[in-house]
């Protein structure tokens, strides 16, 4: 039996390696992150002034982007196809499977090529593997190590989320709703030293908000208002899921990987062309109507919105399905924002109900981000962080738990988790 002396040197020289692990998992995550983000936002904005300009590169940039995917997935990533977040689910099932180190440059070139030539998903899905490869390859560094793959994973995976949200809490919470489903001292100490680093690296590169505003209030009144928002939500999240899971099962079946890509080119040029909105993550979108907001509702309006909300799950689905990379994160900020700002000015418009659009487009983001993904405490948290104010914590908490339940009630799988049963 080892002396206590030894005994506490030996915990404390194994605390040490976790925390330098962890430290380094952060670091690198959190570059990762802020580099996919900062390439992505600025070639997106190239090539969509482009697209918008000359309408033919509505159809021609889905069809390079998917295509340079394709060869680069044949020829240099092994012939494997990127599966999201389900490929962290198999690796944290099992003893022996690992996610493998090509694994951060596939996801983070074709997460790049996907968004940035007009596929309609985001970069957030691409960060969150790549990002838990680097906790996955850290944890095979020493023999003491192994034991906590899941751990490391989590940390890389929060630190990535922290870094591309500007939201810690976000960080953790996700690792933990999401990916982990439970915690314990080592999760704990991995994933805060991550997202510290990370935050601390947020701070140094004066990183923005992604949408940087100012809440000034709510009202009370308002909350019957928030939970029909919730349940509209709800029921569009299950939409979204199922469009994923339908069009995926569809594409499956054929077999001609070139017909696959310039069928899923046209269909996303076509939605592209006539709602310029829908090309790549669609954040711009949402800039829009949060900075020039038109509250007058018209035909045009009703038609320009509701064909948002139906196309976008569709186009997401289809450019998911041909190949491209990411997932419904990004899909479900951006469908949410517009099914709040849609609710706000039909209630003000029929009903003079006298909310606030600005409110209701924030609100929106969260409720159907929680309903699509079964966390709503990640996206209470990353809502507040990607508007960096917190004023409307309380309407955006309710809105996300009865959206989130409205979507378990009418369906109960979420695009993660039917995949994992499948599995």
């Amino acid at each position: 039996m080892l002396p206590f002396s030894t005994w506490k040197t030996s915990k404390l020289r194994k605390l040490y390696q976790l925390i330098v692990v962890s430290v380094l998992i952060g670091f690198l995550a959190s570059f990762l992150a802020i580099a996919i983000k900062r390439i992505t936002e600025h070639l997106e904005s190239v090539l969509f002034a482009k697209a918008v300009q000359y309408p033919i590169y509505c159809f021609l940039f889905p069809l390079i982007g998917l295509t340079v995917i394709y060869f680069l997935r044949k020829n240099l990533f092994k012939n494997k196809e990127n599966k999201g977040i389900k490929e962290i689910f198999e690796s944290i099932a099992s003893h022996s499977k690992r996610l493998p180190i090509y694994k951060i440059p596939s996801h983070f070139i074709n997460g790049i090529l996907t968004v940035v030539f007009g596929g309609s998903t985001g970069i957030e899905v691409s960060t969150v593997v790549a990002s838990a490869t680097i906790g996955s390859v850290a944890q095979h560094k020493g023999r003491y190590l192994k034991r906590y793959k899941t751990a490391f994973i989590c940390a890389g995976v929060a630190a990535g989320i922290t870094a591309l949200f500007g939201s810690p809490i976000a960080g953790i919470l996700f690792a933990l709703e999401v990916i982990s489903k439970k915690f314990n001292r080592i999760f704990i100490v991995t994933t805060i030293v991550a997202v510290t680093v990370s935050s601390a690296i947020l701070y140094l590169l004066a990183e923005p908000a992604l949408f940087a505003l100012k809440i000034t209030t709510w009202h009370l009144y308002a909350i019957p208002y928030f939970i029909v928002l919730g349940v509209l939500a709800g029921v569009q999240s299950v939409f979204l899921t199922k469009s994923v899971l339908l069009i995926k099962n569809k594409f499956s079946k054929i077999e001609n990987s070139f017909y696959k890509i310039t069928l899923a080119s046209l269909i996303i040029g076509f939605a592209i062309y006539f709602f310029p909105t829908l090309y790549g993550d669609g954040y711009h979108g949402i800039k829009e109507i949060i900075t020039h907001p038109n509250t007058n509702f018209s035909i045009a309006f009703f038609v320009s919105i509701v064909g948002i909300l139906i196309l976008k799950p569709i186009i997401t689905s289809v450019t998911l399905a041909s190949g491209g990379d990411g997932g419904v994160f990004a899909p479900s900020i951006v469908i949410g924002g517009f099914l709040g700002f849609f609710v706000a000015t039909f209630l003000n418009t029929f009903f003079h109900a006298n909310i606030i659009p600005i409110n209701f487009i924030i609100i929106g983001m969260a409720a159907l981000l929680s309903a699509s993904i079964h966390a709503p405490f990640t996206a209470l948290f990353l809502v507040c962080g990607i508007t960096n104010d917190y004023t409307l914590f309380a309407p955006i908490l309710l809105t996300c738990l009865v959206s989130k339940y409205t979507a378990k009630y009418i369906y109960p799988y979420t695009v993660y988790s039917y995949s994992l049963k499948l599995v």
